[in-house]
C-alpha cells in the first residue's frame, strides 16, 4: 500500500500513480522497467485516491517523493495544488503529472498532450486537417489539443452529454492555432477528419458508432484495458485504417514523465515491452 510517509532505502526515490479506479494501471510496470534498465533504486507504486483526497495525500508526502502520475478523477483538481503549471497543462485544464521536491509539489504538467502527438506520429505520417474526439473529459481535452498540434484546424467533440464537454471544448479553443471547435452527440453525429480519438468506454462503442468511424484513416483508441475495444478491433481488422492504441499513448506519456522525474532519457523500448508483457498476463 502506498502512503505518503515512511522510511526509504538509501539512494532511492519514490514515485507513484494515483486515481480511482487504479488497479488496472500499467504505469507501475512501465516506470519500474525504466528504473531497472537504468539501474535506479527507485520505487513506483499505485494508490487509490478519490477526487477529494489528493490534497491530503500530498500533505503526507516526505522528502523521498519525486513524482506522481495522475489519472481520473484527479487531473483537473491537481492544477490548483501546484505553484507552477506548464503551458500545456494550463491549455488542457488538467495535469497528469506532479513533480515534487523536498516533499512539496513544485510543478504540474500534462504529458498526455505531447504523448498523444508522439503516439500518432509513430504510426501515421500523413496530414491532419481535422479530427474527431469521442468523449468530453480531461483526456478528450488533451487529445483534442494534440490534434491541433498535428495540424487540425477543426476539432469535433462528440459526447454522450454534450453539455459536459464544455470544459474540453474551451480547452481546445485555447490552442494558439485558434481551431474551430464543434460539439455534438456521440449517439448520432458524424465522425469527420483524418483521425478519430476515442476516450469513451468500450460499452459506449455500439455498432452505429463503429459504422461512423469506419472510413476515418486513423483510429486512436486511448483505452488499453480492456483490449481490444470494439473500435480497436474493427480498425485492426481493416487494412485501410491505422490503429493507434492506448498502450502507445501510455508509453509515450510515461516516457516524458520518467525523464521529468529522473532527469534521464527514458528507455522507451524497454518500457513498452514491460507494458506488453503486463497486458498479455491479464
Amino acid at each position: 500500500m502506498l502512503s505518503g510517509a515512511g522510511p526509504e532505502p538509501s539512494g532511492s526515490r519514490r514515485c507513484g500513480v494515483l486515481g480511482d479506479p487504479i488497479a488496472h494501471s500499467l504505469s507501475p510496470a512501465l516506470h519500474r522497467a525504466g528504473y531497472a534498465t537504468l539501474g535506479l533504486a527507485w520505487t513506483y507504486e499505485s494508490e487509490r485516491v478519490a477526487g477529494d483526497g489528493l490534497a491530503d495525500f500530498l500533505a503526507s508526502c516526505d522528502a523521498s517523493w519525486r513524482g506522481l502520475s495522475l489519472t481520473m478523477p484527479l487531473k483537473r483538481t491537481a492544477l490548483a495544488l501546484a505553484p507552477e503549471v506548464t503551458e500545456r497543462a494550463r491549455l488542457a485544464g488538467a495535469a497528469n503529472t506532479l513533480l515534487l521536491e523536498d516533499g512539496a509539489v513544485v510543478l504540474a504538467d500534462n504529458t498526455d498532450l505531447p504523448g498523444a502527438v508522439a503516439a500518432v506520429r509513430e504510426r501515421y505520417d500523413g496530414p491532419v486537417s481535422a479530427g474527431t474526439v469521442l468523449g468530453g473529459g480531461a483526456t478528450a481535452a488533451s487529445t483534442g489539443l494534440a490534434l491541433c498540434e498535428l495540424g487540425a484546424r477543426t476539432v469535433t467533440l462528440l459526447a454522450r452529454s454534450p453539455e459536459r464537454a464544455a470544459d474540453a471544448a474551451a480547452a481546445v479553443r485555447r490552442h494558439p492555432s485558434r481551431p474551430r471547435v464543434e460539439v455534438g452527440s456521440l449517439e448520432h453525429d458524424a465522425v469527420v477528419g483524418e483521425v478519430v480519438v476515442s476516450t469513451v468506454p468500450a460499452a459506449a462503442q455500439d455498432a452505429g458508432l463503429l459504422a461512423r468511424c469506419a472510413r476515418v484513416p486513423v483510429v486512436f483508441e486511448v483505452t488499453y484495458d480492456p483490449w481490444p475495444t470494439p473500435l480497436a478491433a474493427a480498425a485492426d481488422a481493416d487494412p485501410r485504417q491505422v490503429l493507434v492504441g492506448g498502450l502507445d499513448l501510455l508509453v509515450h506519456q510515461a516516457a516524458l514523465q520518467f525523464a521529468l522525474f529522473t532527469g534521464r532519457p527514458a528507455p522507451l523500448a524497454e518500457m513498452r515491452r514491460a507494458g506488453e508483457r503486463a497486458l498479455a498476463a491479464r
